[in-house]
């Protein structure tokens, strides 16, 4: 029974490992990269100017905000290019494990309360929500690929399915 819940787990289709490698990885890798450079030229152009304009307090969340999008997007351009060097074979899948580590990954909530946040410029407001959007994406990706490695699903499945056959087998022995 060890042996078929072994063969099963070899057999078995990571769907996260196959999305990593696939089209839409492929779109939200453009995507992830265009939202970083739309970033950085909002806040080193117009976002400059725009943040001299605000009171003392708004400018104060301007730059947590700020800091916070930047610190985000740098999380998740550092997840992207891992996964793409593991998707062309520049990695491996054990080498980006030992990578991975160095990326914190973790969700990061907006920097300001709601209502300070409403008191940004709508540029950043926009940058600041789609990285959110992005990282959501993002950290179920990781989850779909990497989930719980501790305990594969498919040998428990597979051990289950072998008990309720055994159960119910209804042919003479």
């Amino acid at each position: 029974m060890l042996r078929n819940a072994q063969t099963a787990h070899r057999n078995t289709v990571s769907f996260g490992d196959r999305l990593a490698n696939s089209d839409t990885f492929k779109l939200l890798f453009r995507e992830g990269m265009v939202l970083v450079e739309e970033s950085a030229a909002y806040l080193d152009g117009p976002g400059r100017r725009d943040s001299r304009l605000l009171p003392r307090a708004e400018a104060i969340a301007y730059a947590s905000e700020s800091m916070r999008l930047t610190t985000r997007l740098m999380q998740l351009a550092s997840w992207l290019l891992l996964q793409r060097a593991v998707n062309e074979g520049d990695l491996s899948q054990i080498q980006a494990q030992t990578d991975k580590h160095k990326v914190n990954l973790t969700r990061q909530e907006l920097a300001t309360s709601p209502d300070a946040f409403t008191k940004l410029p709508g540029r950043l407001q926009e940058l600041a929500l789609q990285s959110q959007r992005l990282q959501d994406r993002i950290l179920h990706l990781d989850q779909l690929i990497h989930g719980d490695e501790q305990a594969p699903a498919a040998p428990a499945i597979h051990s289950q399915f072998e008990s309720l056959r055994a159960a119910f087998d209804t042919r003479p022995a």
